[in-house]
């Protein structure tokens, strides 16, 4: 469909005799946020593994643009998935750096994506010394360098504290009228609930519920009826 940035049909990643991913079909669209929900090890971090390439997929495609998956579709992906990669001896500012200069790109998108996530006034501070909060929104900085059309998160709220979620919430809320679509997962369901458009319930592997979330919509009740019916 046109609509779609992202769609996936039967994929499946199989690790020994352990199927982690079981067929399954993702419709992501356009300037929206996407919440993956699901227990911890139902297979939403291999899943978005595959989206980027760092897992092969046993069975099934992965399209982007309507195009199959190729590698080069990568220059329009920004990805944080698990902890970010930083240089703890090396400031912002000298991280992005190092990104940039990977990328060839411009100096100038450095003091861009630090003006976007609000990290700009920590000068000479070493990333070693940022605060969980500000070391998430410099893996999302990197991750922004590329202008990147679609930005994947794996549970970026992880050890935050109440005000680190929050910023980070408005933050991931705001990318979608920048044309990014943001493909979010998480096991925290009322961090999903203030955040996503639409979401995809996977458990044991298999997506068991994707749509789009009702203004009304009791989340954890819903979750937890689509877990138990599987």
């Amino acid at each position: 469909m046109h609509d779609l940035i992202l769609e996936t049909k039967g994929l499946s990643k199989q690790f020994g005799k352990q199927l982690a991913v079981n067929e399954v079909s993702l419709q992501i669209k356009r300037n929206s946020v996407y919440g993956l929900l699901g227990p911890n090890g139902a297979g939403k971090t291999t899943t978005l593994k595959m989206l980027v390439g760092l897992l092969h997929p046993t069975a099934g495609e992965i399209f982007f643009h309507s195009e199959r998956w190729n590698r080069k579709h990568l220059a329009h992906i920004g990805v944080l998935i698990e902890s970010p990669a930083l240089y703890g001896n090396l400031t912002a500012r000298e991280n992005l750096k190092v990104h940039t200069k990977l990328l060839r790109l411009p100096d100038e998108r450095i003091e861009e994506v630090l003006k976007t996530v609000d990290i700009n006034n920590t000068g000479k501070k070493r990333a070693s010394q940022f605060s969980m909060g500000m070391k998430q929104r410099l893996g999302i900085a990197i991750a922004l360098l590329n202008r990147p059309h679609l930005l994947i998160l794996d549970e970026p709220t992880n050890g935050l504290d109440p005000i680190g979620i929050q910023e980070l919430r408005e933050l991931i809320r705001a990318f979608p009228s920048q044309g990014i679509t943001v493909i979010l997962s998480s096991h925290i369901l009322s961090e999903v609930e203030q955040i996503a458009d639409y979401i995809g319930i996977i458990s044991d592997g298999k997506l068991s519920y994707e749509n789009e979330i009702g203004k009304d919509e009791d989340l954890e009740a819903l979750f937890m009826k689509v877990i138990r019916a599987c």
